[in-house]
C-alpha cells in the first residue's frame, strides 16, 4: 500500500485542522479536519480549513445563495458508514481507538457445531489463496443482503434497558436469528429461549457477511470522491429500518410521526410511522385514482401502506402555486387532510421551486424490450422499484397529474442535462437507481448466476453490484460536470440505510414506535458533497442525517422548515402531550444537533479568493468508468491511499475468516480451505 509524500509533508505541517463554530448551533464547534489521505491536488485545491476566511452562518448562506442554483441528491442503498468508509484516514472508523473501545467490536458468533466464537471487523479482500496456493478471486462488490428490518437492526444494535444507548454488538447474531435477552443470554429471538438447532455454514456465512468490510480496492471512484471533497462521518439514517422509511424521509425528514401524532388510531393499526417495506397506496390496486403513477413488480399491490399525508419538501416546492397544483388532486379529501393550515402557509411566504426524482424504471428505459447478455428479459417497469420511490407514497403527489410531471426515469435525467432542459432558475433533484443498470454493464464475475443475480446500479446487497453502482454514481456526477449546471451546483452522494451491516458508532435515539422499539435517529450511512466550492480533502464530523439535506435545501432556498409548518407543530405539540414524545416529527429545526451541510463548502472558494474547483477535478473517464474491475482493483494504489487497517509493513491487520463467502445462497462452494490472502 502506498503512502504519498507530499500530503503526508502537508499534514505534518497543518496538522488536524478544526474550523469555526457549526452553523446549527455555536454550542457545537468542532466541525471539519483535513484528512490524512488525498488526491493529486494542486495547492489551489489542498486548503487548510482553519486558514480560510472567516464568514458567520448568515453570510455564508448569502454567498451559497448566490453560488448554487442546482442540488443534486444521488440517493444509493444499503450501506453502512463502517462497511465502507470505516477504514477511511481522518474518519471516525474502525481504527480510530483501540478495539477495546470501539462499541461491537468483538462480537459472538455461533458456529456450527453449536459452540460460540467470536467476530470482529474484516476486510473483504478480492483475493483468497486456495489449500492448491492458487489465487483465488471471490468478487467482494457483489455481497449478499442481510437483515435491515426495523425490528432485526433494533436487534443488532442491542439496547440497554433504556432503549437509547446502543451497545452495537448483536449484528452477527441477529443473522442467524439470535440475540439477548434483558439478563445478557443469548436466546433465539422468535421464541427467547435457547437456540435448539445449529446454524448451517450458510448460515454462519450470512452472519459474518455483517461484519465485512469494502475499501478503495473495491469501491475506489466513492473512495475518490471522498478524498477529493468532503466526507461526513457522522451522517445517520433517519428511522432504525429499511429503505422505504428512509426514503419518504429523505424528503419529509419524518416516517410518519405526525400523522400518528394526529390518528394515534392509525399507529396502533401499523400504518404510521412507516418501518417496512410495503408500497405506496397511490397506484396500488387500492387507489381509485385515475391517473396512478405506475407500480413495481416487487411489492404486492394488493397490500400497499396508508395513504401519506404529513408534509414533505415537494408539498413545500409548490410555493405561491400550491393551491393551483393541489387542485388537480383526484382525491383532496384524503389527500389533503392533514395539511390544510400547512398550504396556507407555503402558499404566502414559499417560494416556486422546481424540482424532479429520477429513478429508474418509473418510465422506459433503453433496455426495456430487450434480453440482456447476462439473461435477463426486460419488461417496461421491471427495473423500477417501488418501495425506493418516496414522494409516490403522498396521496398529493401520486394522485396529482401535475406532481407526477416531476417523477421520471433514470435515463431522463441525462437526456434532461445534455439537452439543457433543466429549468434556468435551478432547483432539487434527486437520481436514483434499480434492479439493472444503464449501461449495460455485467459483474467481473463470470458465473451466469451472479450475472443474471447482480445487475442493479443503486447499491443495494443482493441484486446490485457496487463497481457497477459506483460506475453509476460516476455517470451522474459526469453529466453535470460535463453541462453548464456544474459551475452552479451542490452534489449530494447519499445513501438511505445500513442493509444491516455493522457501525460502530453510536445511534442518537430521539422517538420511540407505537410498539416502544428506538425509532430514530439510525446508525450512520455514507454521505459526500461534491461541488465546485467544496473544502477540498476533508472529513466533517457534525451530526447530520436525511433531515440535513432538507436543511440544507430549506436555508438554500429559503423554505419555512418543514417543521415550523403549522399543522406539523400542531402535531409535535400532541405527540408532547398525548404521546409522550417531544421529537416526533420532521427534524429540519427543532431537533439538535442537526447539521445543514455547510460547513462542506470552502469560504475562500464562495469569497473569491480561491478558485472553484474545476469540472476535470471530478470528472472520470468514460472508459475507466466502464472497465471493471475499476482501476485494476488495485484503486488504493491508484488512489495514494492506505486504508487504516494496514499497519506499516504493509500487513493487512483484519483479514476476513477462513470460512467467509460473501453471497453464500449464490456461490455455496466459495471459498474453499485455505490461507487469505495477506
Amino acid at each position: 500500500m502506498y503512502q504519498r509524500a507530499l500530503w503526508q509533508a502537508l499534514c505534518a505541517t497543518l496538522a488536524l485542522f478544526v474550523v469555526g463554530q457549526n452553523p446549527a448551533s455555536a454550542a457545537d464547534p468542532p466541525t471539519l479536519t483535513a484528512a490524512t489521505a488525498g488526491g493529486t491536488v494542486g495547492a489551489a485545491q489542498l486548503r487548510d480549513p482553519a486558514a480560510q476566511g472567516a464568514l458567520t452562518p448568515d453570510a455564508k448562506l448569502r454567498l451559497l445563495r448566490e453560488r448554487i442554483k442546482y442540488v443534486f441528491v444521488i440517493f444509493q442503498e444499503n450501506r453502512s458508514f463502517d462497511h465502507y468508509f470505516g477504514t477511511y484516514p481522518g474518519a471516525d472508523g474502525l481504527f480510530s481507538r483501540p478495539t477495546a473501545e470501539t462499541p461491537g467490536f468483538t462480537q459472538a458468533i455461533r458456529n456450527t457445531d453449536g459452540t460460540y466464537g467470536t467476530i470482529s471487523p474484516f476486510l473483504m479482500t478480492r483475493t483468497v489463496i486456495d489449500k492448491n496456493g492458487n489465487t483465488v478471486p471471490i468478487y467482494p462488490e457483489d455481497t449478499a443482503s442481510v437483515d435491515h428490518s426495523h425490528v432485526g437492526m433494533v436487534n443488532s444494535a442491542h439496547f440497554a434497558g433504556d432503549k437509547k444507548t446502543a451497545r452495537n454488538d448483536a449484528y452477527a447474531l441477529d443473522e442467524e436469528k439470535l440475540g439477548y435477552d434483558a439478563a445478557g443470554t443469548i436466546v433465539a429471538t422468535a421464541t427467547g429461549a435457547a437456540p435448539t438447532a445449529n446454524p448451517s455454514l450458510a448460515q454462519k456465512q450470512m452472519a459474518e457477511v455483517t461484519m465485512g468490510h469494502l475499501d478503495c480496492d473495491t469501491i475506489p471512484f466513492l473512495w475518490q470522491y471522498a478524498d477529493r471533497f468532503t466526507l461526513f462521518d457522522n451522517f445517520h439514517q433517519t428511522t432504525i429500518g429499511p429503505s422505504t422509511p428512509n426514503a419518504i424521509a429523505m424528503i419529509a425528514g419524518q416516517t410518519g410521526e405526525t400523522q400518528w401524532a394526529l390518528h394515534p388510531e392509525q399507529g396502533a393499526s401499523g400504518t404510521v410511522p412507516v418501518v417496512g417495506d410495503p408500497g405506496p397506496f397511490p397506484g396500488s390496486n387500492k387507489d381509485a385514482a385515475a391517473e396512478k403513477p405506475p407500480y413495481g413488480p416487487e411489492v404486492n399491490p394488493d397490500k400497499p401502506t396508508g395513504n401519506l399525508t404529513f408534509a414533505s419538501l415537494p408539498l413545500s416546492f409548490m410555493g405561491h402555486q400550491i393551491e393551483q397544483i393541489i387542485a388537480q388532486d383526484q382525491n383532496p379529501a384524503a389527500d389533503l387532510l392533514d395539511v390544510q393550515d400547512d398550504i396556507r402557509e407555503i402558499a404566502s411566504r414559499d417560494p416556486n421551486v422546481r424540482w424532479g426524482w429520477y429513478q429508474q424504471g418509473y418510465d422506459k428505459e433503453p433496455f426495456d424490450g430487450t434480453t440482456t447478455s447476462d439473461g435477463v428479459a426486460h419488461t417496461a417497469q421491471a427495473s423500477y422499484i417501488v418501495h425506493h420511490n418516496g414522494p409516490q407514497y403522498f396521496g398529493y403527489l401520486g394522485d396529482n397529474k401535475a406532481a407526477q410531471q416531476n417523477l421520471h426515469g433514470l435515463a431522463d435525467f441525462y437526456t434532461d442535462v445534455a439537452d439543457k432542459k433543466l429549468p434556468q432558475e435551478g432547483g432539487v433533484f434527486y437520481v436514483r437507481g434499480g434492479f439493472y443498470n444503464n449501461d449495460g454493464l455485467v459483474t467481473l464475475d463470470a458465473n451466469p448466476v451472479v450475472r443474471k443475480t447482480f445487475p442493479g446500479n443503486d447499491d443495494h446487497p443482493a441484486y446490485s453490484d457496487a463497481q457497477i453502482s459506483e460506475a453509476s454514481v460516476a455517470d451522474t456526477i459526469n453529466a453535470i460536470a460535463n453541462s453548464h449546471y456544474w459551475d452552479q451546483s451542490a452534489i449530494i452522494i447519499t445513501y438511505d440505510e445500513t442493509d444491516g451491516m455493522y457501525d460502530h458508532a453510536p445511534v442518537n435515539v430521539r422517538a420511540w414506535d407505537p410498539k416502544g422499539y428506538p425509532l430514530t435517529g439510525g446508525p450512520r450511512i455514507t454521505a459526500i458533497v461534491v461541488s465546485p466550492f467544496s473544502a477540498a480533502h476533508t472529513v466533517s464530523h457534525v451530526y447530520s442525517e436525511h433531515s440535513s439535506v432538507i436543511r440544507f435545501v430549506d436555508e438554500l432556498l429559503g423554505l419555512v422548515p418543514l417543521a415550523d409548518l403549522p399543522d406539523e407543530r400542531r402535531a409535535r405539540e400532541l405527540g408532547k402531550s398525548e404521546l409522550g414524545q417531544a421529537d416526533l416529527g420532521p427534524a429540519d429545526d427543532f431537533v439538535q444537533p442537526m447539521g445543514d451541510l455547510i460547513e462542506a463548502f470552502d469560504n475562500d472558494r464562495l469569497l473569491g479568493h480561491a478558485p472553484p474547483l474545476p469540472a476535470g477535478y471530478v470528472t472520470i473517464a468514460r472508459s475507466t468508468i466502464t472497465a471493471l474491475p475499476h482501476y485494476d482493483g488495485a484503486g488504493c494504489k491508484a488512489l495514494g491511499i492506505t486504508p487504516t487497517d494496514y499497519d506499516a509493513n504493509g500487513r493487512l491487520l483484519d483479514p476476513p475468516p477462513l470460512d467467509f463467502n460473501p453471497r453464500p445462497a449464490t456461490n455455496p462452494g466459495i471459498p474453499t480451505s485455505g490461507a487469505w490472502t495477506p
